[in-house]
This record gives structure tokens, sequence and C-alpha cells, in this order.
């Protein structure tokens, strides 16, 4: 009996691959456990169209990736904070804070958790980078001045 594998198998194969296999094998633990699926004309099709549908989401989510660095390397934003006499921040800047500015500023939207910045304690220019997914990372400037 011929099955698809949906998840990879250790003495079969890897998922997506087409395996032939005893009947009892197949209808009593790798069909009921959802590791593959009888290897029909219909459902290889459509495995093959799903694998090329995410294909194409991963290359459209690169390319959205890859835009979106690209406008963020040039940028510098502007954060005005509160500073003491000793020339240190009233608390310190925060990931929601850049996001926020990075959205005013420039009109960027980016989740907090994609941000890393590093300790910001007192007034001047910082390096923050953003994580963008695919491997994609793009750094921009941050300036704090005394408000």
């Amino acid at each position: 009996m011929k099955v698809l594998l949906l998840k990879d198998v250790v003495s079969l194969g890897k998922a997506g691959d087409i395996v032939e296999v005893a009947g009892g094998y197949a209808q009593n633990f790798l069909i009921p456990k959802n590791m593959a699926k009888l290897a029909t004309n219909e459902v290889i099709n459509k495995y093959k169209a799903d694998i090329k549908r995410k294909e194409e989401k991963l290359a459209l989510d690169t390319q959205l990736a890859e835009a979106t660095a690209k406008t963020i390397r040039d940028l510098s934003i502007t954060i005005a904070k509160k500073v003491g006499s000793n020339n240190h921040l009233f608390g310190s800047l925060t990931k929601d804070e850049v996001a926020s500015e990075l959205e005013k500023q420039h009109r960027i939207v980016l989740d907090k958790k994609h941000l890393e910045i590093p300790s910001i304690k007192s007034p001047g220019t910082y390096e923050v980078v953003a994580k963008l997914g695919h491997g994609l990372n793009a750094s921009f400037k941050v300036v704090v001045v005394q408000e």
C-alpha cells in the first residue's frame, strides 16, 4: 500500500515522501496517528499544491522583510526623556517607547518583541536592532535627548 508521509518516520522516510508499506501497518498505525495518508492522485496533488502555496508565501514574506530592512537601515528616531542632575534618565528607555516612536515618526509598525535595545540609561545615540524574521536583521539609530 502506498502512503504519503505527513511526518518524518525514522524507518520509512521524511515528510512528503511516498513509500510502500504493509496494509496493516498503514491502516492500524500510520493513518490513525496522522503520520501518513493513503497516496491517491488527489492527495498527492493537494499536497504538492500546499507545498507550492507555502513556498510562495515564504518568498512574499521574505521580500516584505527585505523591503522593511532596507527602509529601517537609514532611519534615526529622536526620543526626549527627563534627565536627572547626574545625567541619568528617570527610568530607562523601553522597547515599547522605541516601537511607538518608530510608528509616530516614520509610520513603521514593529512589534516590541522584534526589537533588541541596549540598556539605555543616559542621553546619547544608540543602535537598536530589529529582527525581521527569515534571518534578516536591520539596525537603526535612536537618539535620546534631554527633555
